[in-house]
This record gives C-alpha cells, structure tokens and sequence, in this order.
C-alpha cells in the first residue's frame, strides 16, 4: 500500500533522487523546495518523466511554509533539507556557524514538532531524518556541520523514544560522501569570508574530492527506510562509512591529547 510522504530539501541530491523513486514505487509524494524557480523546474521534470509529484515551496526556514506544509496529512516525514558550512572552530563567524543550526537543527526540530503531534494524535507515522556520518565522528574543518548533526543525533535517539509508545517511528540516515555536489559546494564555503580578516590557524587543505560514491545507492537504502515495515534505526551508507564509524568510536575511548 503506497503511503504519502513529505521531504525536504526535494530540489536536488537525496531530496530529489528520493522523491522520483518513491512516485515511480506508486507512493504519494509531496516535494519540498525551498524558492519557486526550484518549484517550477522540479514540477516540469517530474512532468517530462511521467511522474506525479506534489510539489509545494517549503523554506523550512520560512513559518509561512511550515505551516502550510503542515497542514497536509502525512504517514511520513524525510526530514531531509540541510545545509553546510565549513572551515576551523576557531575561525568560523558566529553568524555562519548559526545558520547551520537555523537549518539543520531549529527549522528541522520545528517542523518534526509539528508532524510528530498530528501523528501523536493518530497513533501512527514515520520521521526519517537526514543526519550524516559526520553526526557519529570527528570532522576537522567541517565541525559546524558536524555539530549540527550530531545535535540532530540527539534530538533523534530522544525523540525516538519519546515518541514510540505512541506508534511514531523515529529513524536516521546517515550518508558518507556522495557525489551529490552537497560535499564539494560545502568544502568551498569558506573561502566566501577567509579572507575578510587576519586568521590565526591555516585554511584547511584543499583536496579533490574523487573518492565520493553513487548516490543512487543512498537514494535507495532511504527509500528502503520509508518503505520497511521495521526498519533500522541507523542506517549508514556505504559500507566502508560504517566500519569507519564504528572502528573511530571505539577510538575515541583511547585518544589522548
């Protein structure tokens, strides 16, 4: 039986590569973009594939949006919009590193919120949240991002079980390094305000990022989560992602400075 899904951030990356997947798969989908020209192309894609997408604006920064976006009745949520900024602790503008919490953590927990009580009220729903591997390890020169998902890390483990005794599921993906353009646009990020001032610390060594996999394989282990009638509630991926988390947590016990 198809179930009626709402994701954020559908105009690119897993967003979108989730979203055509779950239509084709028969569910009802409602697209999350964050600007109308986002809307737009995205409605003329799924046009030209055949497909038959909802597709709203949703700037889940934006109240209007949510509440809008709250009103439509959901048995799932791919809590899925994101942003990255990256460059040292010590360097980092304030305003920068709060924007990646504006999004990634306040906007993503209000709109949860929101979903979470009409699911409540029902006894029944899914919320699968975007998080990253950068959410369970150590991410020099990314640590705003990787602060952000690992509050989203806590927020998830909390809400899981806040909310299970109420027949609403709390779950996580947690990708590695895709090429969806997510990581390399965020790499770059810093360079829009390092020069704007006298750094004490050097800027982080630029490296190409050839090593990233299809995304296609986390597009489908997401639409797997949104599908499964039990599924995990960390799924990371690739494989390799996973066995780095693991063998990195146990080495943290073991650090020292």
């Amino acid at each position: 039986m198809g179930k009626t899904v709402l994701v954020t951030g559908a105009a690119s990356g897993f967003g979108r590569g989730v979203v055509f997947g779950l239509a084709a798969r028969g569910h009802a989908v409602i697209a999350g973009c964050q600007i109308w020209p986002q809307v737009w192309e995205l409605r003329n894609a799924a046009k030209a594939e055949g497909l038959d997408i909802r597709v709203i604006k949703l700037d889940v920064l934006n109240e209007i949006d949510r509440e809008h976006a709250l009103g439509i009745e959901i048995d799932v949520l791919f809590n899925n919009a994101g942003i990255m900024e990256s460059g040292p602790m010590v360097e980092i503008p304030m305003p920068v590193f709060r924007s990646v919490f504006e999004t990634n953590v306040f906007a993503a927990l209000e709109l949860a919120q929101g979903v979470a009580r009409s699911m409540v009220k029902r006894g029944s729903g899914r919320i699968v949240w975007t998080s990253s591997v950068a959410g369970l390890v150590k991410v020099p020169f990314d640590g705003a991002y990787a602060a952000s998902k690992h509050a989203v890390e806590g927020i998830c483990s909390a809400m899981h079980e806040e909310l299970r005794p109420y027949g609403v599921e709390v779950v996580t993906v947690n990708p590695g390094a895709f090429r969806t353009g997510f990581n390399d646009t965020g790499m770059e990020s810093m360079d829009q305000w390092w020069g704007q001032g006298e750094r004490v610390v050097e800027h982080w060594p630029v490296r190409e990022l050839n090593r990233q996999h299809d995304p296609a394989e986390m597009i489908a282990a997401i639409i797997e989560v949104i599908e499964a009638e039990k599924p995990r509630y960390r799924t990371v991926r690739p494989a390799s992602a996973e066995e780095m988390v693991r063998r990195e947590q146990q080495e943290t016990w073991e650090r020292q400075v």
